[in-house]
Parts: structure tokens; sequence; C-alpha cells
């Protein structure tokens, strides 16, 4: 499995749920998740927000990787 990194989607599970969210912030062995909840408990627990230990978590879509642009080797004066 590939690292997981900031802007990717992942699972996990808290309070007995299944949840999906992104990732927004990484830590040394967890992550700070973004997600949404219509449980109105949750919400007002997590406000949307949750750090959860890496090892919990399960990728479902890698963030898009930005385009490096090719160096030029001649450059002009």
């Amino acid at each position: 499995m590939s690292a997981l990194k900031i802007g990717d989607e992942v699972s996990f599970k808290l309070e007995g749920q299944d949840f999906t969210g992104f990732i927004d912030k990484a830590y040394q062995n967890s992550f700070m998740i973004t997600f949404k909840s219509d449980d109105a408990e949750i919400v007002d627990k997590y406000h949307d927000r949750v750090v959860i230990n890496k090892k919990k978590l399960t990728l479902i879509k890698a963030a898009p990787e930005p385009e490096v642009p090719a160096e030029d080797d001649d450059q002009q004066d």
C-alpha cells in the first residue's frame, strides 16, 4: 500500500459507523480527517473533523499528484 497523503479520500470507523472523508493534515502517526455526517450527535461531538491513527484508515481514492514543470536546461539570459 502506498503512503497516505493530504488530499486523499479515506474510509474509517467512528463510534461503530463507517465514514469517508479527506485527509487535511498529517501528524506523526495519524491524520486529521474532514468528513460529513447526518447524525446530529456525531456532528455535535466532532464538528466534521477527527484525528484517526494511520493504521485505521483505508485509501479510497488518491489525491491527484501536482504537475512538476520540466526544468529548462537552456535558460536564456
